[in-house]
């Protein structure tokens, strides 16, 4: 990891006799890149190698009454600045976070199972679901609450004035949306300290919308249990009034497991399932994906490996592929 740290600032103020300096606390920066070969049964993918490169920037700094302060930007995919978000930790409050890049609210419980390397629609063969997000899935503010609590137990609750999935710039707006008309809120809810490998999370989102559609609630639990190097896990979700026409869907209803078993320090496998169910009146459609993953690290490197099945995707009856995706990543 290179870290530019201690970066200062100093100011002139009024004569070169009086000159005042501030501490702007520090700049870390992290980063990486991977390279992929894809290859899709039966089909023409063209040239199949691929890259990523990614840079995370992370401020921090300390306020007068001993609250914290962090900034982290996210460089990934040869793209600019996917993601940002500034947070602030207080001494007895917790810590309150605005962020524009998604993993906060009901996005940071979207799948949360155990995996070698990725999700199962994230190997290269996307499934083509529809997952939870709730207003952490654009800008919001998220208050993790930091009093009060038991021991293991966290509690985010997020907030945004019209959480449409938008991005803004400073002093920036997101204008009219089709279906969104008011607020949204999430209510998340994390808890490891009920029994040793035990992590147990439920979260809730409602976002107002148009009365023809009602009000857009969706939902998700799940847990996940470790026991020597072995995790498995669990989880159910559902998406009701998902804000887009109706004749599209009624709601969305997601299952998924997984299971991880590292090997040694170096190597792990696992293999996961997930399924999405797209209802419409009396007709439904089931979307469903498994994948079987290895990784093998060799300190900064690691080759990673995914073979991928997928039935029915994007909601599509009898589109069924196969895949598979070698990737060799490095991180400095």
């Amino acid at each position: 990891m290179n870290k530019l740290t201690k970066i200062g600032v100093s100011a002139l103020c009024g004569s070169l006799a009086s000159v005042a300096a501030a501490n702007a606390g520090s700049l870390d920066v992290t980063g990486g890149a991977t390279a992929t070969y894809v290859s899709l049964d039966g089909e023409v993918t063209g040239n199949p190698l691929g890259m990523a490169s990614a840079m995370t920037f992370t401020g921090n700094g300390e306020l007068d009454n001993g609250s914290t302060f962090k900034l982290s930007i996210a460089h990934t995919n040869k793209a600019a600045y996917t993601a940002s978000a500034i947070s602030v930790t207080t001494p007895t409050l917790g810590t309150f976070t605005y962020d524009e890049g998604g993993g906060t609210g009901l996005d940071r419980i979207d799948d949360m199972m155990p995996t070698a390397w990725e999700e199962v629609s994230g190997t290269g063969l996307t499934m083509g679901y529809q997952t939870v997000a709730g207003v952490g899935g654009g800008s919001d503010i998220e208050w993790n609450v930091g009093m009060g609590l038991p021991d293991g137990m966290n509690t985010y609750i997020s907030w945004s004035p019209l959480p449409d999935g938008s991005k803004n710039t400073n002093k920036g707006t997101s204008g009219n949306h089709a279906t969104i008309v008011g607020h949204g809120w999430d209510v998340v809810v994390t808890h490891s300290g009920l029994a040793d490998g035990l992590n147990v999370f439920a979260g809730y989102s409602q976002v107002d919308q148009l009365a023809s559609l009602d009000d857009r609630d969706t939902r998700a639990l799940g847990a996940t249990y470790a026991f020597g190097g072995t995790t498995i896990g669990y989880q159910w979700s559902k998406d009701k009034n998902p804000g887009v026409a109706d004749s599209t869907a009624d709601y969305y209803e997601n299952v998924a497991y997984g299971v991880s078993f590292n090997v040694n320090d170096d190597l792990s496998i696992s293999y996961g399932y997930h399924e999405s169910k797209k209802q419409k009146e009396n007709t439904s459609v089931t979307t469903e994906g498994s994948s079987l993953q290895a990784s093998y690290s060799m300190g900064g490197a690691s080759i990673k490996f995914a073979e991928t099945d997928v039935d029915n995707q994007t909601y599509t009856a009898g589109t069924n592929r196969e895949g598979r995706t070698i990737a060799l990543t490095l991180a400095f």
